[in-house]
C-alpha cells in the first residue's frame, strides 16, 4: 500500500493528465446525508468538485443514504437532508448536465456488488481500515456488520461506475487503496472488468467548527451553507472565545479565537495571522463581527441562488429521478459484466 507521501509525489503529474485529457476520467465522490452541508463540506470537497467539473471531468455524486445507518440508530430526516444537499450542490455550481447525482438506496445493482467484493477481502483487512478502527474505538458498542463492511461499500460506489479518479483527503486514502485492491483481485480471479482508480489528494483545509474542533454536524459547531445571514450572525456571536482582548492566531492555546480567524480567512482569502493583526486589541466582539461579514459576503450569492432554486419544489425531485435513472443504467451494465465474468449471467437461449 502506498504511503501518503508517495501518493502525494504523484499528484503534479496526475493533475497535469487530468487537465490535458479530462474526458479520460470519471470522478466518484459524495457524502452521507446526515444533516445540512456546512462550510467544512464546501471548502473541503464541494468547490473541488466544481473545479473538476469545470475542467470537463465527468462526475458521479452519491448521496449515501444507506450509509447513514452504518453508525446511527435512525435515518430520521434523510429525505430532507438529501434535498438540502442537492440545493447546495446546484447553488455552488454543480451542473446536472455533466454530474450524475443519485442515492444509494435507489440503485440495487450497485449494492449487489457487495457480495462478490466481500469474497475478495479478509476480515483482518476490514478491521485494519482506519474508519472502522476509529468507529470501534469511539462507539463503545459492538461493531455492526454494516460498519465493518463500510470500506467495501465505498469500493462498490467507486467501481459500479468504473470511476478512475477519486478526490480524497489524507484520512480517506486507505479507502481508495482498498478499492484498488478489490479491483485488482477481481480482475485477476474473474477477468478484466474494473479500472484501478487513482486517488487525487486534495489540498483540503482543516475547517474548524465554532468551538475549535473539526467542523461537524454531530458536534453542533457548524455553520450550514443554508443558514440565513441573521442565523449565521447568531451562531457566530454565541461562539466561545476568551478574555484576552489582543487577537492572536494560536490554534492550540486559543481554539475559539483561532477557529473564527480560520473561518474568516477561508471566506476572505486573507491569512488568519493578517486578520489577527488587523483586529489587534479590538477584542473578540470585533473578531466576531469581522467573521460574520466575511461569511455572509462569501456566501451571499450562494444563498440567493439556493433560494431561487428552492422556489421550484419539483426541481430537486426531477433531478434526482434523472440521476437515479442514469446511475441504474450504469450499475446494471457493470453488474452484467461482473456476472458474465463470473459465469453467472443467464440468458434465454
Amino acid at each position: 500500500m502506498d504511503s501518503l507521501a508517495t501518493t502525494s509525489l504523484r499528484m503534479p503529474e496526475l493533475e497535469a493528465r487530468v487537465a490535458a485529457e479530462p474526458g479520460r476520467f470519471r470522478v466518484l465522490t459524495g457524502e452521507r446525508p446526515t444533516g445540512r452541508l456546512h462550510l467544512g463540506h464546501y471548502f473541503g470537497t464541494v468547490r473541488e468538485r466544481v473545479r473538476l467539473q469545470s475542467l470537463g471531468v465527468e462526475t458521479v455524486l452519491v448521496l449515501a443514504d444507506y450509509q447513514v445507518i452504518t453508525d446511527r440508530d435512525t435515518a430520521d430526516n434523510v429525505t430532507t437532508n438529501v434535498r438540502d444537499a442537492i440545493l447546495d450542490y446546484l447553488a455552488a455550481g454543480m451542473d446536472p448536465a455533466s454530474t450524475t447525482i443519485f442515492t444509494h438506496s435507489s440503485v440495487p445493482a450497485l449494492n449487489q456488488l457487495l457480495l462478490p467484493f466481500l469474497s475478495l477481502v479478509t476480515e483482518s483487512e476490514l478491521h485494519r481500515n482506519p474508519t472502522v478502527k476509529a468507529e470501534l474505538a469511539a462507539s463503545g458498542r459492538s461493531l455492526s456488520g454494516l460498519m465493518l463492511t463500510y470500506p467495501v461499500h465505498q469500493a462498490a460506489d467507486i467501481l459500479f461506475c468504473k470511476g478512475n479518479l477519486v478526490p480524497v483527503g489524507k484520512d480517506n486514502l486507505p479507502h481508495v487503496e482498498l478499492t484498488r485492491t478489490i479491483a485488482r483481485r477481481f480482475n485477476a480471479r474473474f477477468g478484466p472488468v474494473f479500472p484501478e482508480p487513482e486517488p487525487l489528494i486534495t489540498a483540503t483545509p482543516e475547517v474548524p467548527g465554532l468551538d475549535g474542533r473539526k467542523m461537524s454536524k454531530s458536534y453542533g459547531n457548524a455553520i450550514a451553507l443554508s443558514m440565513t445571514a441573521d442565523e449565521t450572525a447568531a451562531v457566530i456571536k454565541k461562539s466561545q472565545t476568551d478574555s484576552d482582548r489582543m487577537i492572536t492566531f494560536d490554534p492550540v492555546n486559543r481554539p475559539g479565537v483561532s477557529a473564527l480567524l480560520t473561518t474568516a480567512a477561508l471566506c476572505s482569502d486573507i491569512e488568519p495571522e493578517a486578520i489577527a493583526e488587523h483586529i489587534g486589541a479590538a477584542g473578540s466582539g470585533a473578531l466576531k463581527d469581522y467573521t460574520i461579514d466575511a461569511v455572509n459576503t462569501r456566501f451571499a450569492e450562494h444563498r440567493q441562488r439556493r433560494n431561487e432554486l428552492a422556489a421550484d419544489p419539483a426541481l430537486v425531485t426531477e433531478l434526482l429521478l434523472a440521476g437515479n435513472s442514469r446511475a441504474n443504467e450504469i450499475a446494471e451494465a457493470t453488474f452484467d459484466e461482473v456476472r458474465a465474468a463470473m459465469g453467472m449471467l443467464y440468458r434465454v437461449l
